[in-house]
């Protein structure tokens, strides 16, 4: 199995996460998971990125075996974590005043798979994902930060900057090149 790819996304967030799904090759080894604040509203995430993507995508369902080459999409109102191979859904107490939040996700895909994580923070309100992003790097994982300028949204790009260096804050066109690079 290849990377770990954890993505966080609110507001302004749903161009970045189409420009770097779009970027994987067919040929890719790494396993995506993405959260974008929805809520509890329904969520059509997948079936737009699928337009445009060369991976199957489609919402994470709970006790999912990870394959390579798939993109996950947190389902509305649920957590998604990452369990050794496994996906886990829970209709926990909501982190940073919303379900999904994306620092369940990172905080357990860095305790599973510490440096083979990559953690990307893109354009919403808030702080979600400052804290997970901070763990992936702690675990030895690439933190990437979408450059706050450029978001639409800069709230979550300047927490998770501030909550600890990531590797790199980037245009996101970079952060599609990199992360298709890593397949």
């Amino acid at each position: 199995m290849g990377p770990i790819v954890v993505i966080a996304a609110s507001a302004g967030g749903l161009t970045p996460i189409k420009q770097i799904v779009a970027a994987l090759p067919a040929s890719c080894s790494a396993s995506v998971f993405i959260v974008w604040h929805t809520g509890r509203h329904p969520s059509i995430l997948p079936e737009i990125l699928n337009m445009t993507s060369r991976l199957l995508v489609g919402h994470g369902e709970d006790g999912e075996f990870i394959q390579a080459g798939r993109v996950y999409v947190a389902p509305p109102d649920k957590h998604m974590y990452l369990d050794h191979g496994v996906i886990r859904l829970d209709h926990g107490a909501k982190v940073h005043y919303t379900r999904p939040a994306a620092d369940p996700l990172f905080v357990s895909a860095a305790e599973a798979y510490g440096e083979r994580v990559v953690g990307i923070v893109l354009s919403g309100y808030g702080g979600d994902g400052a804290d997970g992003l901070a763990t992936v790097k702690a675990r030895g994982g690439l933190a990437l930060v979408q450059k706050p300028e450029e978001a639409e949204q800069p709230s979550m790009p300047w927490a998770a900057i501030l909550a600890d260096h990531p590797d790199a804050s980037m245009p996101v066109k970079e952060i599609a090149a990199r992360v298709a690079g890593l397949c």
